[in-house]
């Protein structure tokens, strides 16, 4: 069963950036879709951002677009969300997750351990 890992978080201020990484165990399919959700405390994990590994198409939620960006790099099977200008209410704990579609499920069976971000002002 493939083991994703994430890393990359950490503290920030307000404005700052980071750049989360999430690396499969094995390789990563061109039918696969990989991609983040996040959870605060206190709310249910909500979708930020995903990438159809065979096209490398990108998708954002809303209050993201603008500010993150979603690379993957295939040579290494490692995906990567680019995060700028961050914001208070982007703390949260970011998951990696694996799919076979779009739009990701939050019961997709795949995914990391988690890293927090936190944003403080």
């Amino acid at each position: 069963q493939v083991q994703l890992v994430e890393s990359g978080g950490g503290l920030v201020q307000v404005g700052g950036s980071l750049r989360l990484a999430c690396t499969a165990s094995e390789r990563i399919y061109s039918s696969h879709v990989m991609g983040w959700f996040r959870q605060s405390p206190g709310k249910e994990r909500e979708f930020v951002s995903a990438i159809r590994w065979g096209t490398l198409r990108s998708y954002y939620e809303d209050s993201v677009k603008g500010r993150f960006t979603i690379s993957g790099e295939k040579a290494t099977n490692t995906m990567y969300l680019q995060m700028d200008n961050l914001k208070e209410e982007d703390t949260a704990v970011y998951y990696c997750a694996r799919d076979n579609s779009y739009p990701m499920s939050r019961t997709t069976k795949y995914w990391g351990r988690g890293t927090q971000v936190t944003v403080s002002s």
